[in-house]
């Protein structure tokens, strides 16, 4: 049997399709009596909204969209995603709203899942991640009218809400901490090229560069996998003049390379010296433990979830949210260059 309708309802209850109507949405019409019978027959046969009908008219979904363009495998041991997440579901369940989370292997297909889930009103606003350079998602969301936050790089982005935290002056610190150390050789493993944070990182260690007197930088792209990271540490580590300090975008990337380090005995620090973009516990239970630049993820998450209930709540009044800068946490995986 397939799923029941007003119609099934109003034969069982004996009534028209309309009373049902004004029964399930709470307008007079009906009498109590007949209301109270309608509902309870509904609850009988488990009959729930259909999604497109209820976009019509203009029920809220109770529930928030986030749509991830990224390999399933490597966020699966992305600690920054896991924390995260547990912030955005923890801050949308104070406002009962669950979070509705997809998987997807490109650009085009998150697309297609917001213009289909907007159509049919399966959420009341989306999350965007991975804010890319000339990013096509802003310009759809925008033009879909449907209440959404960038976590990202700051404003304007349209009609849309942003959280953001100053990568920019993160990477800043990072320079100044290792240029102060006495290391001139700086090496980035990045992340992504396509991603607005990873252009703002890589282009702020090149200022620092010329700012600070630094003999090279360089940066590697990646896409964020352990794989790729100890892949990029081997080749810098196999230079004839290699770097003496390696600036990770991720944790995960940060340890794997601080494994190829030790395989290639390269002594860390007292050969080269390792920070990690973000922190979490594989940075402390690591040997040596890592420096790295901490933050509240779980927080972050919150603050997300947070704005975009503003935002449903009032979409034309759209926010812009500077979270604090990440810190840098000095650990054993740096020292000053003898």
């Amino acid at each position: 049997m397939g799923r029941p309708t007003i119609a099934d309802i109003a034969r069982r209850v004996g009534v028209s399709k309309g009373a049902v109507s004004f029964a399930l949405n709470g307008r007079p019409g009906v009498s109590e009596e007949t209301r109270a019978r309608i509902l309870r027959v509904a609850e009988e046969m488990n009959w729930r909204p259909h999604s497109a009908a209820r976009a019509l008219g203009g029920a809220r979904a109770e529930a928030a969209g986030l749509v991830i363009a990224r390999p399933a495998r490597t966020i699966g041991v992305e600690p920054f995603f896991a924390h995260l997440l547990s912030g955005l579901q923890a801050g949308l369940s104070a406002g009962a709203v669950a979070l509705h989370l997809l998987v997807v292997e490109d650009t085009a297909a998150e697309i297609e899942i917001y213009r289909r889930w907007a159509s049919e009103g399966r959420v009341d606003g989306f999350i965007l991640v991975d804010l890319q350079v000339r990013d096509p998602r802003v310009e759809v969301l925008d033009g879909l009218g449907v209440p959404a936050v960038v976590l990202g790089g700051p404003g304007p982005h349209g009609s849309l809400s942003c959280v953001w935290a100053d990568d920019r002056g993160a990477m800043l610190s990072i320079a100044d901490y290792l240029a102060a150390l006495g290391h001139t050789r700086i090496a980035h493993v990045a992340g992504l090229p396509a991603f607005r944070h990873t252009q703002r990182r890589i282009r702020a260690l090149r200022d620092s560069a010329r700012r600070l007197g630094l003999e090279e930088v360089v940066s590697v792209p990646t896409d964020f996998s352990d794989a790729q990271g100890a892949a990029a540490t081997r080749t810098l580590l196999s230079r004839g003049r290699r770097p003496t300090a390696i600036i990770y975008d991720s944790d995960v990337m940060a340890v794997a390379g601080l494994g190829v380090a030790a395989e290639m005995r390269v002594p860390v620090p007292e050969e080269v010296s390792i920070v990690a973009f973000d922190d979490s516990v594989l940075a402390r239970i690591v040997h040596p433990t890592l420096t790295a630049l901490s933050r509240d993820t779980f927080a972050l998450g919150r603050q997300v979830a947070q704005t975009l209930l503003e935002t449903i709540a009032d979409p034309a009044a759209p926010l812009n949210v500077k979270t604090p800068t990440p810190r840098l946490t000095v650990r054993e995986s740096t020292s000053a260059r003898s």
